[in-house]
């Protein structure tokens, strides 16, 4: 299970976090580094960017999502859409996409990349943890089709997940930007059928 951000877009578990004003010295701050991992990594990092073929496939990325995001505000106005997208530490980039169905209940939609895979993935999270956890409550039973439930909301922002798009065929944008906007709204309209009758009055929601 990944580790998401989507609430306050600050760093997931496992991530080595900095906070310049606490942390006095590079010492300290070098004190909290794995150090021989690091330097490994490190001297990976600046072979591969050397190459160059994953500097310009990150800012192929990114500009398109952006442009996804784009497309996803101009054509549903109605909708909430993060006004830019989170393109985090090459763990996952998204941005927010919620109708006025999702943000009345407190809850709000993802489209998520997840670099670790390079898949599309939509995600449904609650805008604070109580709200969180009371729908991590009533989803965690449920089998809506494709979708995954986190087994523990300690340390993941998902309520629930589906994946999108396992492969992306980069090739082709408009059919892709197509697969990810149509399996969006299917699944938040089935998410909104679910909680429809799940928190109907009578039965507990």
């Amino acid at each position: 299970m990944r580790r998401a951000c989507l609430g306050n877009q600050a760093g997931g578990a496992g991530r080595i976090s900095f906070n310049w004003r606490r942390d006095k010295s590079i010492k300290e701050l070098m004190g909290r580094l794995p150090v021989g991992s690091f330097v490994e990594n490190m001297d990976e990092y600046r072979r591969q960017v050397e190459k160059g073929t994953i500097k310009e496939a990150y800012r192929g990325l990114m500009a398109y999502i952006q442009g996804l995001r784009a497309h996803f505000e101009g054509k549903y106005p109605d909708c909430f859409v993060s006004g830019s997208i989170y393109q985090g530490y090459m763990d996952m980039t998204y941005f927010a996409f919620s109708p006025k169905s999702l943000k009345e209940r407190g809850l709000k939609a993802a489209v998520v990349f997840v670099h670790d895979g390079c898949r599309f993935e939509v995600w449904l999270s609650g805008y604070n943890k109580q709200v969180q956890a009371k729908y991590w409550g009533i989803f965690k039973g449920s089998r809506l089709e494709g979708c995954h439930v986190p087994p523990t909301t300690k340390g993941v922002d998902s309520i629930i997940e589906k994946v999108l798009v396992e492969r992306p065929d980069f090739g082709d944008l408009g059919a892709l930007t197509d697969r990810i906007e149509k399996g969006t709204l299917k699944f938040i309209m089935d998410v909104d059928n679910f909680l429809s009758v799940e928190t109907r009055p009578g039965q507990g929601g």
